[in-house]
């Protein structure tokens, strides 16, 4: 009987045991699919921000769309600069994020803007549009700041430029891993594109109608869009009315070589201190447009730098000679400046007809796609048309 009920007991022990394995085994099973579901949810968030992040995402376009709408609106009237972040984007989650660092070349119409630098408070630059746009695409990684962010030219109030170079970290459409196979956040070869996100095409999409990129380039993190720049082109227009070109283009050819060029800026005692400049190619050509009889001609200027202002300074002493207010000797004197030790009072050029033409670097070539170029050239060509209305209107 004794072995009965021990055999008994035994039965009931065993079986406890297994059915305590079975639960043990069940449970490790439970918490593998838990932890493949989170992974599964983990790449679903991730395609569905790169989605948005590649402007494919149908509302984010929409809304887009209609910031352009208000962003074209031509508000004049001064304001202070409010900053508005996108619902649930996280600038320190987007850090952890596969980047790259890359220089964006930019184009803006400035009649509307207080410049393209948004440190002076006022609202609208074309920076702080440019990035409202980087974020409205995801694209920003960090702050300002973190993304090591440079701009080679600070072009002021109603400026424009077809060549505006800036250079940050952007996110990136490729993927690092570790051996773990989860990404690391690295940075990538400068020469890897394949795959990569077209910044041109996301950002358009998003961006004002006067400001567009124009083409990216992927650069070494060394790289700064305003020290790295080897040379920077002005051009000025103007319609030559009874102007003496000849004499303004024998004035001009003075400015060629280093000078300093105190007399021909607004000066800025705070932070600069050497006004010397050098300025390699200076030339007046004139154009195929005219309007009711007057032909417009443009002044162009090349050096590896420029004071504030200066451009707008050499071409009203110009105005002046071309006018026959001043001689061409003038320019001799006021580039003296143990003859000439006070700037004269004059007046500036107005600000509308300069444009910053180009910003030359070594090595580096802009990327635009075979669609966003075509998209850009059809947004331009729209723009023109919008513009030549415009003009008949006022004719």
């Amino acid at each position: 009987m004794l072995n009965g009920i021990s055999e008994s007991g035994s039965d009931v022990v065993g079986s406890f045991i297994s059915q305590l394995q079975a639960l043990q085994n069940r449970v490790k099973e439970l918490e593998a699919e838990n932890s493949k579901l989170s992974s599964q949810i983990s790449k679903c968030c991730c395609h569905k921000t790169e989605e948005m992040q590649n402007g494919s995402d149908v509302e984010s376009f929409k809304q887009g769309v209609e910031s352009q709408r208000k962003n074209t609106g031509g508000d004049k009237t001064r304001k202070k600069k409010t900053i508005e972040r996108n619902p649930g984007y996280d600038l320190k989650i987007m850090t952890h994020h596969s980047k790259r660092y890359v220089a964006l070349k930019v184009m803006y119409f400035g009649q509307r803007f207080y410049g393209f630098a948004s440190e002076a408070q006022m609202d609208p630059t074309v920076e702080s549009e440019i990035f409202n746009a980087l974020e409205k695409t995801r694209l920003l990684v960090g702050d300002k700041k973190e993304s090591q962010y440079s701009r080679c030219g600070r072009t002021d109030k109603g400026v424009s430029s077809v060549g505006q170079v800036i250079a940050l970290f952007l996110r990136s459409n490729l993927k690092e891993t570790d051996q773990n196979h989860k990404i690391t956040g690295e940075l990538f070869p400068e020469a890897r594109i394949e795959g990569e996100i077209d910044y041109v095409r996301v950002l358009n999409r998003v961006l004002p109608s006067d400001i567009r990129t124009l083409g990216w380039s992927p650069v070494s993190i060394d790289f700064s869009a305003r020290f790295s720049c080897l040379a920077r082109e002005y051009k000025y227009f103007f319609w030559r009315g009874n102007l003496n070109l000849s004499a303004m283009e024998n004035a001009g050819k003075k400015f060629l070589g280093e000078h300093d060029f105190r007399n021909f800026c607004k000066m800025d005692a705070a932070n600069v201190h050497n006004y010397r400049r050098r300025i390699t190619q200076f030339e007046i050509s004139s154009s195929n447009m005219s309007f009711e009889g007057g032909q417009l001609c443009a002044i162009k200027v090349k050096g590896s730098a420029f004071l504030w202002h200066q451009v707008r300074c050499m071409v009203a002493v110009l105005f002046m000679i071309g006018q026959g207010l001043e001689s061409v000797d003038v320019i001799d004197i006021l580039l003296d400046i143990e003859k000439t030790l006070r700037k004269p009072q004059y007046a500036m050029a107005p600000e509308t007809p300069l444009i910053l033409q180009s910003c030359e670097f070594e090595d580096v070539k802009f990327i635009c796609s075979s669609d966003s170029g075509q998209a850009l050239r059809i947004h331009l060509e729209n723009e023109g048309r919008a513009y030549q209305l415009q003009s008949a209107i006022f004719q």
